[in-house]
Parts: C-alpha cells; structure tokens; sequence
C-alpha cells in the first residue's frame, strides 16, 4: 500500500464517522420511559394507582371509581413519600415507597403494611 494511502483512509473513514445521524433523527424520537414513579401501576388486585406532577390517585379497573387519592414527593431518585386519603374507609394516612427496579415499587403504610406495584405497560 502507497504510503499516502494510510492517511488518506484514516481522514475518509473520520469524515464517515461524523457524517452518520443519530439513532433519533433517523427513527424519530427515542421510546418515552417514565421518569422516576411517573406514570400507572397496578397491583397485584389489580388496582390502578397513577402518578402524575406531584398528584395521586387509586382507582378501580372495572368501575374506574376513585378509591383513594393524595400528593406524593420525592424523597430521593428512588423514593416516594404519598399522602393520601382513603375515600373508602375515610382516613388519611402516608406511604413510602421505594423504586427497586424500573417496573416495580415496594410500598409500605404508616401502619406497616407492605405492598408492591408493577409498572403498567
């Protein structure tokens, strides 16, 4: 190979490099993923809770009757403390819960009870 020739394909092969587009502009814009807890989840009886901008909401999937509602903040990336009140029995009361993974939030009550949420798809 011609010794110019080693340059000359390194220099072509950069200039390739800089020209490929991103995976964005070439499919459109990247799959949504919720940030942090934003979003619904579901638990295992098949309540849906949502949250969205700092408001929480408990409802059922057959009726879609308002079960309990509340605020929540964020504690830490991975923590959420929800005030809520329980239009079923009429309380109020706090949960923290913890993001273990990105489609499952382990939750305990005040009183200790503990449950768990699955990102709903």
């Amino acid at each position: 190979m011609k010794p110019f020739a080693i340059p000359t394909l390194l220099a072509a092969a950069a200039a390739l490099a800089s020209c490929q587009s991103s995976p964005r502009e070439i499919g459109g814009p990247p799959p949504s993923q919720a940030a942090g807890v934003e979003g619904a989840w579901v638990d295992p009886n098949g309540i849906v809770s949502t949250f969205a901008g700092g408001t929480f909401s408990t409802r059922t999937t057959d009726t879609n009757q308002l079960l309990a509602s509340g605020n929540y903040v964020n504690v830490s990336p991975t923590l959420v403390e929800i005030s809520m009140t329980s239009l079923v029995r009429n309380t109020q009361s706090k949960v923290n819960c913890a993001l273990v993974a990105p489609t499952q939030l382990n939750c305990t009550t005040d009183s200790g009870a503990q449950f768990s949420l699955t990102r709903r798809g």
